[in-house]
């Protein structure tokens, strides 16, 4: 009889204290790690916890610059108006949720529509094709189209993903950020083979301000000869941005992508990433316009590296005479 009333004893004993403990930590829960409840010194939830820390090894940590601690850190200055916003957390959550989508929605538009008034308006530029000239070699049309193919890729996956939402997501997004991927390695490898192809011929001259002051001679039905080398102001202006600006998307891209950087330098990156993006859309819409349907065959210079005599002498008229004096 005695040994049950012992046992008896041990057992309240036992769940007293159970209880106590129960109740320490279910008050350490509500007080302590409760994201609503003032912590310490008035401090909030984010400023008192180490995150996920403790929860992934540090060699498993994709970014100990974000994951964990500074992860949990970095949400106080997340959003439009949050009373500790640094940095570049409310421009970016601003500029990202909306207005670049709505930019790149604009451009897509009012571009191609830009230049279907100037079709209609001004019409197709025609040349005598008889007498044609090479002007590319077999080397410089590979590496063209070798670039110019995983860049319409970058681009394409691009406005999928910035318009992702309303593409409803899911396996295509996923699918467009895989692509993305794999083209921007393709897009480095012969972008860089481009620049070192064709940068010399890229390079300012002065005659190209005179081509700006007319916009080329594409407002006019007149056949004069336009002051341009090889490549036209417009033409070197493209250049530019698809190699300079490429190259300034594939490391912000790569940025973004394996996240290598604390919070506030991938926001840089993204805004980089966007307003870059702005101008090789707006200009790519271009480059496709003047090669497809505002100069009659102008295509086939970059497929069979040949044009014709009569445009070279009027639409590159200074690179008609190095070609005569040669």
């Amino acid at each position: 009889m005695a040994i049950k009333e012992d046992s008896m004893r041990n057992f309240v004993k036992f769940f007293r204290i159970l209880t106590l403990m129960v109740f320490v930590a279910g008050a350490n829960f509500a007080f302590a790690a409760n994201p609503s409840v003032p912590q310490k010194d008035g401090k909030q939830y984010a400023e008192v916890i180490s995150g996920n820390n403790a929860l992934i090894a540090p060699s498993d940590r994709a970014n100990p610059l974000i994951y964990g601690g500074p992860e949990i850190e970095a949400i106080k200055t997340w959003g439009v108006g949050s009373p500790n916003s640094q940095g570049l957390g409310e421009i970016f959550t601003l500029l990202q949720g909306h207005y670049f989508a709505t930019i790149f929605g604009i451009l897509i538009i009012l571009v191609p529509l830009a230049f279907l008034g100037h079709f209609v308006l001004i019409g197709q530029k025609k040349f005598n094709h008889g007498k044609k000239i090479r002007v590319f070699s077999n080397y410089n049309i590979i590496v063209h189209w070798c670039a110019a193919i995983p860049f319409v890729l970058l681009c394409l996956t691009g406005l999928a993903m910035v318009f992702g939402d309303k593409l409803g997501g899911g396996s295509l997004v996923r699918f467009a950020r895989d692509v993305h991927g794999i083209a921007t390695i393709a897009f480095a490898v012969f972008g860089v083979l481009m620049f070192l192809m064709w940068f010399k011929s890229a390079l300012p001259k002065a005659y190209d301000i005179q081509w700006l002051m007319i916009m080329g001679g594409y407002l006019s039905k007149e056949k004069k000869p336009i002051p341009a080398g090889k490549f036209n102001a417009g033409q070197k202006m493209w250049f530019w941005v698809c190699t300079l600006g490429g190259f300034a998307m594939v490391i912000s891209g790569a940025f973004m992508f394996f996240q290598f950087a604390d919070i506030n330098t991938l926001r840089m990156m993204a805004l980089v990433h966007n307003l870059i993006g702005f101008l090789v859309i707006a200009l790519l819409i271009t480059h496709i316009y003047m090669a497809v349907f505002a100069i009659e065959g102008a295509l086939h210079s970059i497929l069979d590296g040949h044009m014709g005599e009569e445009e070279i002498a009027i639409l590159h008229s200074y690179y008609y005479k190095e070609l005569n004096a040669a």
